[in-house]
């Protein structure tokens, strides 16, 4: 392993160490409401084009960064699927998110 490939698998450790306070915190908490589905689903998304990409070019540190990544939104997906009400997800008549208890 040469420097480049330590300082990619550094970046990719404290880039993906950025999940970890929010999965933390709604695992303590069993409160995500205030997340949304889209952001870890986007990236997600971005994060397996660079997996595929890393797998392409054989690049360890891009393979087990966006790997990890990937894994920790899969995660907070599941929390929030598991700790938010069923039905937080009804547009509201002006277009915001709210509860069908509320309507």
């Amino acid at each position: 392993m040469d420097a480049t490939d330590l300082l990619g698998l550094t970046a990719g450790a404290i880039t993906s160490l950025g999940f970890m306070p929010q999965l933390i915190r709604g695992y303590r908490t069993k409160k995500l409401d205030d997340i949304s589905y889209y952001m870890p689903l986007t990236l997600a998304f971005g994060m397996s084009l660079w997996l595929l990409y890393g797998i392409v070019v054989e690049k360890l540190p891009i393979i087990v960064a966006n790997g990890f990544g990937i894994s920790c939104c899969f995660i907070l997906i599941i929390m929030k699927r598991m700790y938010s009400p069923a039905d937080s997800m009804v547009p509201d008549t002006n277009g915001e998110e709210s509860s069908r208890e509320e309507k």
